[in-house]
């Protein structure tokens, strides 16, 4: 049975990897493992050991911190958030969000802000 924790880092995973614009096989090959055992840490079947989220926060840039990020709000939010995150439509609008320049995403959100609050 999966534990809470590793499926909720699992999702963390495969969040940035998406975000990042990469692929299974290429995390897996920066890390030294095969893409199948990316796939059981992605889902929660397989924990990650500490040394080997230490590899796979360095091939994503960010920090070990980031795939716990929401366990503290309680289960709710950690459901929420991924199912967010599932949403593929969702992860490309980000991703492409991410790769505009800095000064035209800053007007580009407040845009959004404004058009959310006018909804």
């Amino acid at each position: 049975m999966k534990h809470p924790v590793d499926a909720h880092v699992g999702k963390r995973i495969r969040h940035r990897r998406w975000m990042v614009g990469m692929t299974q096989q290429q995390l897996a090959d920066k890390v030294g493992i095969k893409f199948q055992q990316i796939q059981k840490y992605e889902t929660g079947m397989n924990r990650v050991s500490a040394s080997r989220l230490w590899d796979i926060a360095d091939a994503l840039g960010v920090s070990i911190s980031f795939f716990f990020e929401g366990l503290a709000d309680g289960q709710a939010a950690v459901q929420a958030q991924g199912d967010m995150m599932a949403d593929k439509e969702a992860l490309e609008l980000v991703r492409s969000y991410y790769a505009i320049p800095e000064a035209q995403r800053r007007r580009l959100f407040d845009l959004a802000r404004v058009l959310s609050d006018a909804a």
